[in-house]
């Protein structure tokens, strides 16, 4: 998420009129509805992370214990677990 300057952007009396509510501060606006990404959409962070689960999923069958995995990805039990729940649900 980029910033731009609300002056080189905005009308000077809309500009105005949101200095009445919120004068020097930081402004967050949310994309319409329609123009939502989800998460991990413009990254690999999704990709990167199915295939880590893919292989939890895979090393755990194969026999690996949970401990095990838990240490070997700098995660709980409680999040192997949650991992291994999901790809049985879904």
């Amino acid at each position: 998420m980029g910033y731009r300057k609300a002056k080189d952007v905005l009308p000077r009396h809309l500009l105005r009129a949101i200095q009445d509510y919120i004068d020097g501060e930081v402004l967050y606006i949310p994309r319409k509805t329609g123009n939502r990404r989800q998460w991990g959409e413009t990254t690999q962070s999704r990709q990167r992370l199915l295939a880590r689960n893919r292989e939890i999923v895979a090393r755990r069958r194969a026999g690996c214990s949970v401990a095990a995995l838990a240490e070997q990805y700098c995660l709980s039990a409680k999040a192997v677990y949650k991992i291994l729940a999901a790809v049985d649900d879904g």
